[in-house]
């Protein structure tokens, strides 16, 4: 009886592999494997994290520069241009999450236009709440056809740390119980406040 491959020796489906620029198909041989993929992703985004924290750290963005759509589609084409075909690009089909595709331009720049006034306007929010926020916003209008996850957790650090007015800055600690996060990720479509996300998902010193 043959034994189901694991998750380092699964393929690619085929429909994602056309999805793929050819030099990364190139580069993974055949057949390609999901865990081959996904270290190639984690290898992108551990360097386009770096640059972005250095220039949020060194005041080169600004709060107000990240809490924009258009950064938001740059950010995602930053971690995955490299690899794959979509990159960038606002999701096109209607899925059983997030919000029509025809509504996600609007969605998302209101939103994020309305946490940042939020932020500049009132006290209802410290950064840890403030970066939650945007990170929840995000998932819940899903404006990318994959990706989202990394793109909406990397934009709730970035936020985090330009929020921050000290010297020993904290980031977000994603190690948390998933079926705990998704529940809290839904009672946030409902109520709109990140209060209990944020205080779910934990801090740690910028750099660990």
């Amino acid at each position: 009886m043959s034994l189901s491959p694991g998750y380092g020796e699964t393929p690619v489906h085929d429909d994602e592999v056309s999805l793929l620029l050819p030099d990364v198909r190139e580069l993974l041989g055949e057949p390609l494997s999901k865990a081959a993929l996904y270290d190639l992703e984690q290898a992108v985004q551990e360097e386009v994290t770096e640059d972005l924290m250095l220039a949020v750290i060194e005041k080169a963005m600004s709060l107000d520069d990240l809490l924009t759509d258009h950064f938001l589609r740059e950010l995602h084409r930053r971690l995955y241009g490299d690899i794959w075909t979509w990159a960038g690009a606002f999701r096109r089909r209607e899925l059983n999450i997030g919000v029509a595709p025809e509504q996600i331009a609007v969605e998302l720049r209101g939103s994020l236009e309305t946490i940042g006034y939020r932020w500049h306007h009132t006290n209802d929010w410290a950064p840890r709440q403030l970066g939650i926020a945007a990170h929840a916003e995000t998932v819940r209008i899903h404006p990318f056809i994959d990706g989202n996850g990394r793109t909406t957790r990397l934009l709730a650090d970035l936020v985090f740390i330009a929020a921050q007015d000290s010297e020993l800055l904290e980031m977000y600690d994603w190690e948390v119980d998933k079926r705990s996060y998704i529940d809290l990720l839904r009672r946030f479509d409902g109520h709109r406040d990140p209060s209990e996300l944020a205080a779910f998902i934990g801090t740690k010193p910028l750099g660990e």
